[in-house]
């Protein structure tokens, strides 16, 4: 096996930070001339191993087992080694969301691997990959090398591929068997298994209004979130709206928070600092309102409009209301 994707599941389906590994794989596979596997385990396997048989992979892997219909680092760990032992990928990739950050250096030290995390992308040279990984909270990259022959374990931070942009096919499933003695488990997890204590999600969010510094006060956030009721948008943040303990971490996007990709992120009032960027630059139409013409956050913008947001957001509302 060349290049394994363990796949991770949200609302019974792919996670789409598993859809953006594999949007990875796919392209890398194609530049190595790999085979390119997926990896369906838990309790929604048979969901989204039918989801991922519509891809563009060779093969779809499923484990069915019970002990797996429960989250536990343990028995997630164990069920990758054994998989990687069986198989013995060259690559196994995966998206670096919050429940594979627990479980996955697990897997690298059970195995005595290396572990790469938050890759962004990754280069070809003599016909070897050369993965690249933000340092510095995204303020610079580094060129990381593996140095084994097998196994190396590569986790890609969210948005640095579309999820957008994988490639429909059709691919044969086949079922493996993991052995996971009790005596093995020796952790659970609270049901049910949250990427954040305040249970917002944003990396699934469709649309996003986000708030900074340009709110002025806190209790100028009341207008801001009548417009996410009207858009139907999830309410996120800029770091300072977050430590000034006007929202809670939950809502908070960039290189301390989350990292997301909606397809509208309307952003209020924030000047686009790299910290925030990091965690926005993928989404697929930025909207950006800030009355400093010469903000960052313009630079990477697809709209701008220059202007103070307590006087845009009212009328924003009301006209979206008038429809």
């Amino acid at each position: 096996m060349d290049i394994l994707v363990i796949l991770e599941s949200a609302n019974g389906a792919i996670h789409r930070i598993s859809k953006e590994a594999i949007s990875a794989a796919q392209v890398m596979g194609k530049e190595l001339n790999q085979k390119l596997s997926v990896l369906a385990f838990g309790k929604d396997a048979e969901n989204i191993a039918q989801e991922a048989a519509g891809f563009a992979v060779d093969e779809v892997i499923i484990v069915k087992n019970e002990k797996l219909n429960n989250y536990s680092a343990d028995s997630y760990t164990e069920t990758i080694k054994q998989i990687i032992e069986q198989e013995s990928p060259k690559f196994v990739l995966t998206g670096y969301s919050y429940l594979v950050r627990d479980f996955f250096p697990k897997v690298a030290a059970r195995i005595k691997k290396p572990l790469i995390t938050d890759v962004v992308g990754y280069k070809i040279i003599d016909g070897q990959p050369i993965f690249i990984k933000q340092v510095f909270h995204g303020k610079i990259t580094a060129d990381i090398k593996p140095n084994v022959e097998n196994s190396v374990l590569i986790g890609f931070q969210s948005a640095a591929y579309s999820a957008e942009n994988v490639q429909r096919g059709t691919a044969k499933i086949r079922e493996i068997k993991v052995e996971l003695d009790p005596s093995m488990l020796k952790t659970t997890s609270e049901e049910p298994f949250q990427e954040d204590t305040g249970g917002v999600d944003l990396s699934v969010a469709d649309k996003i209004i986000s708030v900074g510094r340009g709110i002025g006060k806190e209790e100028n956030l009341s207008m801001v979130k009548e417009l996410a009721k009207i858009l139907h948008a999830e309410f996120g943040a800029s770091r300072p709206i977050v430590d000034a303990g006007w929202l809670p971490s939950s809502h908070q996007v960039g290189s301390s928070g989350q990292s997301v990709t909606p397809n509208l992120y309307l952003a209020l009032g924030i000047s686009g600092a790299i910290q925030h960027v990091v965690g926005m630059k993928g989404s697929k139409n930025i909207v950006a309102i800030n009355r400093d013409a010469d903000a960052p956050i313009f630079e990477i913008a697809d709209y701008g409009v220059v202007g103070d947001i307590l006087e845009i957001v009212p009328k924003l509302s009301e006209a979206l209301r008038s429809q």
